[in-house]
């Protein structure tokens, strides 16, 4: 059991899987309420969501321009 633990905290994907959920948990009520139209949660969540991801992609994109040799 703890090693079934200890390798799932090793991986980056369910690391960032979680704390984009909790991102979005903590940023969709400001988001919901700086919309001057109602939204329903799921909405706002899709919403927060998709800010983050354009937000990563971009940061992941200006790496990959900027230090090609990485990649």
């Amino acid at each position: 059991m703890q090693e079934t633990l200890s390798r799932f905290w090793q991986k980056r994907l369910p690391r960032a899987l979680l704390l984009s959920l909790l991102m979005a948990v903590t940023i969709a009520p400001a988001v919901q309420a700086a919309t001057g139209i109602s939204l329903d949660r799921g909405q706002t969540f899709a919403i927060v969501l998709l800010g983050m991801t354009t937000l990563a992609l971009s940061i992941y994109l200006f790496v990959v321009i900027f230090q090609p040799e990485r990649f």
